[in-house]
């Protein structure tokens, strides 16, 4: 009997799977597998059988017994081919080693080729919690693992390799360290800020939500530029950190989008269609896989036509954007995934698209107008720090000369974003917050201290435009943002003025 240790990705956290291999000395020749696995994991018998065959071992011609443990976690994918192949290749005796305290994943070829599987990221930080100093993989997944410190990464290109490994006759150097600061590179974005005209209470707007992580709701007739705005966004956002990075590699690996990446370096920005499903946006299936909101993470989830996505979904989004995470609950378990990303939304005042503008005529009636506005709860809307007009772009500032218009570039932006962030990651670098997004009610009070004026004008702010506790508290962490942004550590009555601003109007709700 041989017993091979593997991994299981279960939401984007990885379990321990221990891979059992019984080769019995009675019985007709046969080949089982248990252990709750899937279609992929049972295909995996014929491609072990050639596998093995094809590197020049023996494949016993007697009754083996595959068990995956624990029995009662389900196993899919491809990943178990090669712990599986090598616990036949011990328990059979043609190979002699111990491997006690090292992990094996990947998915073999007919020829005995290891291909590249998905989800390896998480599997390492897991194998470094459990202290296991050694892991083989694909040669192809090898710079992803590596980025993960004081643990022994051996890249395979195939089974004979590997058992030339463990037998000692020809040892694989182990992968150097994935040097973070190697994918570190000038960003070279397609749109930018000075690409946009005019809109300069709008790029005011975006430069608080990057700097804060806020969410931000842009409202205007059509060709306004809300698209252009919101797609510029990512231009502006400061750097990832290595943990930001870690936490969106990993969803990207579980859910097989790296594409070759060994990191993912920019903050994401998912843009999905109105028609999008709620398991599509939120995450889920018979075993949930991450959403939109969870691959935004530490990024930027765009909803075009706001008012176009189904009722049910856009509910849906309303505990995801308050806690930050995605919980999932099926029959045989619970699943959570990250969700802490900045919902940027753009919508049309009314049907027609028109309505408030003096350069079209509304061809809507109240009627239409009212059931268009209504398409969005006030729940929700209270949820969206930054709520901003994008008027239509005059004439003359579109037909200007390109040399007589000075604007910002993202670049200039994108650096007074960057030190504001930094301010925020001084200031609470003994807390999870990373950013004042995050700050809860609890923490408003520890770092957003008010003086007498402040307060005085939030109460008047309170009685007249009506705002909830929520509310409130979104426009003391707008408040702290701006602060951050002209390099003050008081919140000050203009910073908390020009936060007001940003509520919609009562009418609105």
């Amino acid at each position: 009997m041989a017993k091979v240790l593997s991994a299981a990705v279960v939401g984007i956290d990885a379990l321990p799977v221990e891979v059992e291999v019984d080769i019995a000395s009675q019985g007709l020749p046969s080949f089982t597998i248990v252990g709750l696995p899937d279609k992929a994991v049972e295909e995996a018998k014929e491609r072990v059988r050639s596998a093995i065959r094809n590197s020049g071992a023996d494949f016993p011609a007697r009754r083996i017994t595959v068990n995956l443990a624990p029995a009662d976690l389900p196993k899919e994918g491809p990943a178990y081919d090669l712990p599986i192949a090598l616990g036949i290749l011990i328990a059979s005796g043609q190979l002699v080693t111990d491997i006690k305290n090292a992990l094996f994943i990947g998915e073999l070829s007919l020829d005995g080729r290891i291909r590249p599987v998905n989800g390896v990221l998480p599997k390492v930080l897991m194998a470094r919690k459990k202290h296991i100093d050694t892991i083989y993989l694909p040669f192809e997944n090898g710079s992803e693992a590596a980025i993960i410190e004081n643990i022994s990464v051996y890249p395979l290109p195939d089974l004979l390799s590997l058992f030339r490994h463990l037998t000692k006759e020809v040892p694989i150097e182990p992968h150097p360290i994935t040097q973070f600061k190697d994918f570190e590179h000038e960003d070279d974005y397609e749109f930018d800020m000075k690409h946009v005209l005019g809109q300069n209470h709008a790029k005011r707007a975006l430069e608080i939500a990057a700097a804060g992580g806020h969410n931000i709701l842009l409202k205007g007739p059509p060709g306004s530029g809300k698209t252009l705005l919101a797609r510029t966004l990512p231009s502006i956002l400061p750097h990832l950190t290595f943990e930001e990075t870690l936490e969106v590699t990993k969803i990207y690996s579980v859910s097989n989008l790296l594409d070759r990446q060994t990191l993912i370096t920019r903050r994401p920005f998912r843009s999905p269609h109105h028609t999008i499903s709620l398991a599509g946006l939120i995450g889920g299936s018979s075993n949930p896989k991450p959403g939109e909101i969870s691959l935004a993470h530490r990024g930027v989830l765009f909803l075009d036509e706001f008012p176009e996505f189904p009722r049910h979904i856009l509910e849906g989004l309303r505990q995801p954007i308050e806690d930050g995470i995605v919980s999932i609950s099926r029959a045989n378990g619970k699943t959570t995934f990250p969700a802490k990303s900045m919902l940027i939304a753009a919508q049309n005042p009314c049907p027609c698209g028109y309505l408030g503008d003096k350069s079209h005529l509304c061809s809507c009636n109240p009627a239409q107008i009212n059931r268009y506005q209504k398409r969005i709860s006030g729940p929700l809307l209270d949820r969206i720090d930054i709520h901003i007009d994008v008027p239509v772009v005059k004439v003359e500032k579109l037909t200007a000369d390109d040399t007589l218009i000075q604007t910002e570039s993202s670049k200039t932006i994108q650096l007074r974003v960057q030190k504001a962030r930094d301010r925020q990651t001084l200031r609470y670098n003994k807390t999870k917050i990373l950013c004042n997004a995050d700050l809860t009610n609890k923490t408003i009070k520890e770092y957003c201290k008010l003086s007498d004026d402040c307060r005085d004008i939030l109460r008047q702010a309170v009685t007249k435009l009506h705002l909830s506790g929520r509310s409130y508290h979104r426009v003391i962490k707008l408040g702290r943002t701006i602060a951050d942004l002209e390099g003050i550590e008081d919140i000050l009555v203009n910073h908390i003025a020009e936060a007001l601003q940003y509520r919609p109007r009562v009418q609105e709700l």
